[in-house]
């Protein structure tokens, strides 16, 4: 299967986790939610798979373009 890599589209910091490895999930659900500049942005999977391993934790400061979590698409 081929894996997919879901990066931060903005810097902030990692304010939920909503999913964990190895958990099935569908394309456009939300994975985690960055705060950035007081507001809440969700980032979605790009398709279908599985999580195959989370790349941050809560809590956690990140950067645009920073790898998030690795998706199993299939």
């Amino acid at each position: 299967m081929p894996t997919v890599t879901v990066s931060s589209e903005v810097a902030g910091n990692v304010w939920k986790l909503l999913v964990q490895a190895g958990e099935r999930v569908e394309a456009d659900q939300d994975l985690l939610i960055i705060e950035s500049m007081k507001m809440e942005i969700p980032v979605s999977a790009p398709s279908a798979g599985t999580v195959q391993d989370l790349l941050v934790a809560e809590g956690e400061a990140v950067g645009e373009e920073q790898a998030l979590l690795r998706l199993l698409v299939g």
